[in-house]
């Protein structure tokens, strides 16, 4: 979100100008903004003072900063579940014999028989 170039005290004195009567468009030619912008602050701190602007902005921000720690703090739940799940088998004792037990993973990444493997090992050896 960038960064606004008026204070919400400002933002709230613009919104009392309003309140009393002036348009829009004088007060935001006036500010340096235009009557859009005015009317989003109108929906944002309609009814405030300067000190209630000011703590919804600061909890807009932490929850802004809560939101996003949440998100890595599940990133990081989902990859340790992940690993969790790829490696509970793989503990001594409790692995079985399964059906993958004749078959390896080559460089490639594709799956080829054990004895295909040891070939290709034994032929790159000799060599």
């Amino acid at each position: 979100m960038p960064k606004s170039r008026h204070t919400e005290a400002q933002m709230v004195a613009v919104l009392q100008q309003l309140d009393a009567g002036r348009t829009a468009a004088d007060v935001g030619c006036e500010v340096g903004v235009s009557a859009a912008t005015i009317y989003a602050w109108k929906a944002k701190y309609s009814g405030m003072n300067v000190s209630e602007a000011q703590e919804a902005k600061q909890l807009r921000e932490e929850n802004a900063r809560l939101t996003k720690m949440l998100a890595d703090v599940m990133l990081d739940k989902d990859m340790l579940q992940s690993v969790i799940r790829k490696n509970v088998w793989s503990a001594a004792g409790l692995q079985a014999e399964s059906s993958m037990s004749g078959v390896c993973v080559n460089v490639s990444g594709l799956l080829v028989g054990k004895a295909l493997a040891l070939m290709s090992i034994r032929t790159r050896l000799a060599s």
